[in-house]
């Protein structure tokens, strides 16, 4: 209710006071306008102090308001023996308001963060530039098909680049680009007649929807509960559920057996952040600017550097079990397609990532699994354990991908409160579904700024941080071990059937080490 009726009490503030300083000189309009400007004020007043949002935004807000208010009644007065100039200035204000400030009064208040982070392009949105991927049978070439694919003005290229091309068969696949107006279903059919083509899916786009949030900068200063002088840590209420304070107890004078490296596959990442850089492996320099903010946030997550008096925290209290690199899968506007994913993955793979983590995904089929199950695959035989968001669908996560392709950790979200956040995707047909926080979760975003987002994209990140960690005592562990450790040392939530269960890292680590 607050949050509706604030612009409007703002509006009617406006109007009253402008109305007032104009008829100061009449005492019986002055007092009848005063006493509405002081009615509305009051309740704009209230608006401002009961709406939802915290205070380091709300007060540049009402800041921000206050500046309108004063400037434009006594801007209007200067005007008012022109009865003429003076409301043809009134009106122009007014329009003016209206067309480019009223929309921000409506979108003010409830604070505004991302409510769906991740989301499929418009359905059967294709890659543009290919639209199919095809898999050669073994012993063939593609050169033995190009009587059909000039027929139908058909371009082949490699679709996927990869070190080791004898751990798989994703060097025979082919990217198909297929003219405009060319009916697709046709395109298929003269492939599948040629009986040299294994396997033929459509490349489909993935996109990240738009994300708005509010830059935050706490003040330094000790957190006894964690012992650490990281600001953020007051903003971290997952660390609460997830008993962060008895992890660093368990690693307290524990030594890592190696540094493990995450791969955040998305948007890049702001490796310059001044609670990333120290944490930070470059991966290529193009991938280490993230215009877009999401996969910033996702490092920051997973890998945030701890105790060093600005930002958030990560598991790893002491900063030398876990480091983060970034591989950029999606452009800047936040859209990518199947390949680009796909490459991310063997790229990941072949620069020794121990966990890759992918915080993106869409709607598909089940006979659209193939080139990822491969992926997966390869990465999972290189050392690599996947872990992927479910998706902010409400839906079921068993038609999304790659959060339903065999071999990945899926991550659901759960809200303040331990319930499935209701955005999040449900888990209990996947094989492997766990569930971490995802609503308000406050993370970095470029510029060495900090910010608060929902989605499972931020649930993600944490399980990415913490099957890092346990790869760090563990080099050696599998997929299946770190699920097993996941689920069977985790919290039951609200819904656990639909969520799988919350994330413990410090019970999953003593597991992993007694």
């Amino acid at each position: 209710m607050f949050s509706s009726l604030y612009p409007v009490t703002f509006i009617l503030s406006l109007a009253a006071l402008t109305g007032w300083f104009y008829c100061r000189d009449n005492e019986q309009r002055s007092r009848f306008l005063s006493k509405i400007f002081f009615g509305s004020f009051v309740a704009f007043g209230a608006c401002w102090l009961f709406a939802q949002g915290q205070l380091s935004y709300k007060f540049p807000v009402l800041l921000r308001e206050l500046v309108i208010l004063g400037l434009v009644p006594v801007v209007l007065s200067i005007f008012r023996k022109s009865k003429w100039v003076y409301f043809s200035l009134l009106i122009v204000t007014l329009v003016a308001l209206r067309s480019l400030y009223f929309g921000k009064l409506e979108s003010t208040f409830p604070q505004r963060t991302a409510t769906e982070v991740t989301s499929t392009a418009p359905a059967n949105a294709l890659d543009p530039q290919g639209e199919l991927l095809i898999e050669i049978k073994d012993r063939h070439r593609v050169s033995e098909i190009q009587a059909v694919l000039e027929k139908h003005s058909l371009t082949a290229t490699p679709a996927f680049s990869l070190k080791d091309a004898d751990a798989t068969d994703l060097d025979d696949y082919f990217l198909i680009d297929v003219p405009d107006g060319k009916d697709l279903t046709e395109v298929k059919k003269a492939l599948d007649a040629t009986g040299l083509v294994e396997w033929v899916e459509e490349n489909e786009q993935v996109v990240l929807s738009p994300m708005e949030a509010v830059p935050m900068q706490p003040a330094p200063r000790l957190n006894k509960k964690y012992g650490l002088n990281d600001p953020g840590l007051d903003n971290l209420w997952g660390f609460e559920e997830m008993k962060v304070a008895d992890l660093y107890e368990v690693l307290k004078n524990r030594k890592p057996k190696k540094t493990a490296l995450i791969a955040i596959l998305d948007t890049g990442v702001d490796a310059g952040h001044e609670d990333l850089k120290a944490n930070f492996t470059s991966t290529q320099s193009k991938y280490d600017t993230d215009k877009a903010g999401h996969g910033t946030h996702c490092a920051g997550i997973a890998a945030a550097v701890s105790n060093n008096g600005v930002g958030v925290a990560s598991f790893s209290q002491t900063n030398d079990f876990v480091r983060v690199t970034s591989i950029k899968v999606l452009s800047d506007g936040g859209m990518g397609t199947q390949q680009s994913i796909i490459n991310g993955i063997l790229e990941a793979a072949d620069r020794g990532a121990d966990v890759v983590s992918l915080s993106l995904g869409g709607l598909s089929s089940d006979s659209r699994q193939r080139a990822y199950q491969k992926a997966i695959g390869y990465a999972n035989r290189k050392g690599a354990i996947v872990v992927v968001a479910a998706g902010n669908s409400n839906r079921n996560a068993r038609d999304f991908v790659p959060a339903n392709v065999e071999g990945v950790i899926t991550v659901s979200a759960v809200d303040t409160l331990l319930n499935r956040a209701s955005f999040s995707n449900t888990i209990p047909d996947v094989k492997m579904g766990v569930a971490a926080p995802g609503v308000k979760i406050y993370s970095s975003i470029p510029g060495s700024l900090y910010a608060t987002f929902n989605g499972t994209s931020m649930a993600t990140p944490y399980v990415s941080g913490l099957v890092g960690l346990l790869k760090s005592l563990k080099p050696a562990l599998t997929t299946k071990e770190a699920y097993d450790l996941l689920n069977s040392t985790g919290a039951e939530t609200k819904s656990t059937r639909e969520t799988g269960k919350l994330i413990l890292p410090a019970a999953a680590v003593k597991k992993l080490v007694n």
